[in-house]
């Protein structure tokens, strides 16, 4: 991981950067270029409109790290909500879930009962589940409980990060199982024993990973890249599948090539975050672009 990624995570990290960030009016309209608003309704809206243009959603309820049993139960109700929505509107969407809001930090057994439930639902709607990847201290629970949960009902997905030196065994592993798996390269600070550092080895490991997934004819592939090369041979390799795979990217992020690709006649779905906790989610995204850092410093000065 860059030193630019490792500073910004440092800097924001600090409480009067949160607060001037999460306070300030350049702060939310930094956050809204990457964020579908604070309520189910507006990201309902907003997925709405991506789907008349070709583009599939995954609905994200912003949060993470619950502390107690009643903020995991409040996250399992709100993706019910979203499911229902799903339903009700007749949306072209899924969910994305992370286990740490579904109460993996404070009881295992807490995020599988959440997980379940939430299966279940998505089965009624005819929708799908993908499980979250975050920082390393959950991977093997998350591996674990999504290997039990897809085996039993079959419609969830699961996401790998490229850098984590454990995804190789991982998505050996996972490919058996069916459903979709998101690759993305990985968002979080780790350490060089645990994940690459480099950008160069991270995009190297992404490209040796996407060419295993991509010649798995039995899981559906959902790549996760803003990058002009790794697009490029995620198309040559979907040349030669006969099954189906996605695009997927980031609300806010690259918009132009998302349509394009979707007019090109590949399946592309938005990333499409909301809710109202929505400063970590933002953190990582200024982490990965000094351009997205420069936006909010000059909205914050006023120039």
């Amino acid at each position: 991981m860059s030193l630019f990624t490792r500073s910004v995570v440092a800097v924001t990290e600090l409480a009067p950067v949160e607060a001037a960030i999460t306070g300030t009016r350049a702060g939310r309209l930094l956050a809204d270029q990457f964020v579908a608003g604070d309520t189910l309704a507006e990201a309902a809206e907003t997925a709405a409109a991506l789907n008349k243009s070709g583009l599939d959603v995954s609905l994200d309820l912003l949060g993470e790290a619950v502390a107690d049993r009643e903020g995991a139960e409040n996250a399992t109700l709100g993706y019910l909500e979203c499911l229902e929505r799903i339903a009700v509107d007749g949306l072209e969407a899924n969910i994305s879930v992370k286990l740490t809001q579904l109460g993996l930090a404070i009881d295992r057994q807490v995020a599988v009962a959440s997980v379940e439930r939430l299966a279940v639902a998505a089965a009624r709607v005819g929708a799908t589940v993908t499980i979250d990847m975050e920082d390393s201290r959950y991977t093997a629970d998350t591996v674990d409980i999504y290997a039990d949960a897809q085996t039993q009902h079959g419609n969830l997905g699961v996401c790998l990060q490229a850098y984590l030196r454990r995804t190789p065994a991982d998505l050996e592993r996972l490919m058996l199982l069916g459903g979709h798996i998101r690759l993305c390269k990985g968002a979080y600070v780790e350490a060089e024993e645990i994940a690459f550092q480099g950008s160069a080895d991270v995009d190297a490991a992404f490209a040796r990973l996407l060419t295993v997934l991509m010649g798995a004819e039995g899981v559906r592939p959902a790549v996760a890249t803003h990058d002009p090369g790794l697009i490029e041979l995620t198309r040559q390799l979907g040349e030669q599948r006969s099954a189906g795979f996605e695009f997927q990217m980031l609300y806010g992020v690259r918009q132009d090539e998302q349509q394009r690709l979707v007019d090109r006649g590949h399946d592309v779905r938005v990333y499409l975050p909301f809710g109202s906790a929505w400063y970590p989610y933002l953190t990582r995204r200024l982490a990965e672009r000094p351009a997205n850092a420069w936006f909010f410093f000059r909205a914050l000065v006023g120039r």
